[in-house]
């Protein structure tokens, strides 16, 4: 874990320990498989374009992971694992690959944050994720839709 890490968490603590329920430090992870979109996600995050997040329900099932839920903080780190920001979970929605709309690419704020874009992106992502399993997307197949705000800093 990058040193960075613990030092956004205490800083974050140090500001706002009366309005923090927990002191146990969030998870760290950044966004995308690749270190040119992660770094570009964390950037459009701080720029407060990027307010939302895409998660196939097959990665939180193959991984064994909760669903996000609404409070959740996380750190997002850049692709070498330097801390970027803090987010708070504000909803998460299980939508249908086909049923994600222009509000949804919007909120997700990459390229061009059209649809069009969103579904090429998102189709090239799952299909890279879940080669290595001999699965492949579908247009029925649930996405962790997962809206956030950044909170810090």
């Amino acid at each position: 874990m990058h040193a960075s890490i613990n030092k956004l968490w205490n800083a974050f603590l140090t500001e706002h320990s009366q309005n923090t329920e927990s002191t146990a430090q969030p998870p760290a992870w950044y966004f995308c498989d690749n270190e040119a979109d992660a770094n570009i996600c964390a950037n459009l995050v701080l720029e407060g374009k990027k307010r939302a997040t895409a998660t196939s329900l097959w990665y939180f099932e193959q991984n064994q992971e909760p669903l996000p839920k609404v409070g959740d903080l996380d750190i997002v780190t850049d692709w070498n694992g330097v801390a970027q920001c803090i987010i708070r979970t504000t909803a998460v929605n299980l939508v249908a690959y086909k049923d994600i709309t222009q509000r949804h690419a919007e909120l997700e704020g990459e390229g061009d944050s059209s649809l069009e874009w969103w579904r090429d992106a998102h189709w090239a992502y799952y299909s890279r994720e879940m080669a290595p399993k001999g699965q492949i997307p579908t247009e029925d197949m649930l996405i962790a839709f997962q809206e956030f705000e950044c909170i810090y800093p």
